[in-house]
């Protein structure tokens, strides 16, 4: 499928009024992926492609009659359909990411390290901003009123979460980068957000995105606190343990449980 195609097909879904708002999140990171490259029929990531594909499938199949009990994330955007929320939105768009992680983990496997850590990146922060909508109090402590402002769909403050253009290189695929090159270059407020922000929590933020998405794989998606997605458990030691600097207030200041 063209570049082009997949944009004109992800802004269709959104074109009846009540869903036009929710679509500002999804074409953004797409229009992101696309600029760097990922969604090339030729060069591109298979990877990318595959969990991008899911969700357009998911989509179409939920605009779509037919009989028969539909996938668990084709149901969930049916309930989007049915009545368009924050809370709706995310479960049904993150029904559909996590089926696509978890169904082509082969195909992240066979991607540079420093890809597969960006994986878990994009992953814990969308996994977290559905959290500042519909448990503000696990995401953001005594700041809970904010959570769901911040982590709306329609508006532009998500984007501070789950826009990953300021955090990581625009271009694919990444040779001669390490993870650890990614992080020391990530900039100091991505990092307070990754590591004091988000980070201490992801136990409370992938439990409840198991429960919420009824797919109990996603708490398998951690292993001591820190990401594992198509990462293996000798490299752990990339997910800085603590928070230090800027990312230890920020932790400090939102009563993050200890790490």
């Amino acid at each position: 499928m063209q570049e082009t195609d997949r944009l004109r097909r992800a802004a269709a879904f959104y074109r009846p009024p009540a869903r036009r708002p929710y679509a500002r999140a999804e074409l953004s990171f797409l229009r992101w992926a696309s600029a760097r490259g990922v969604m090339d029929e030729r060069t591109g990531s298979p990877w990318w492609r595959a969990v991008n594909d899911r969700l357009l499938r998911d989509k179409a199949a939920a605009d779509a009659a037919g009989d028969g009990a539909p996938a668990p994330s084709v149901r969930l955007w049916r309930e989007f359909t049915a009545a368009p929320s924050p809370a709706s939105w995310y479960r049904a768009h993150n029904a559909s990411v996590v089926a696509g992680y978890l169904d082509n983990l082969p195909l992240a496997e066979a991607e540079l390290p420093a890809e597969r850590f960006m994986m878990n990146v994009a992953l814990l922060r969308v996994l977290y901003a559905h959290a500042l909508v519909a448990r503000p109090r696990l995401a953001l402590g005594p700041f809970a009123r904010l959570g769901p402002p911040l982590g709306d769909p329609r508006g532009g403050s998500v984007g501070f979460f789950l826009d990953l253009r300021s955090s990581f290189p625009a271009r694919y695929p990444l040779t001669g980068l390490t993870a650890e090159r990614l992080i020391e270059t990530e900039g100091r407020v991505a990092r307070a957000l990754d590591y004091g922000l988000i980070a201490p929590r992801l136990a409370g933020v992938y439990g409840f995105a198991s429960r919420t998405l009824g797919e109990p794989r996603v708490a398998g998606l951690i292993h001591d606190g820190a990401p594992c997605y198509a990462w293996p458990a000798a490299r752990r030691s990339v997910w800085p343990s603590g928070a230090l600097g800027l990312a230890r207030l920020v932790a400090l200041a939102t009563g993050a449980p200890a790490r």
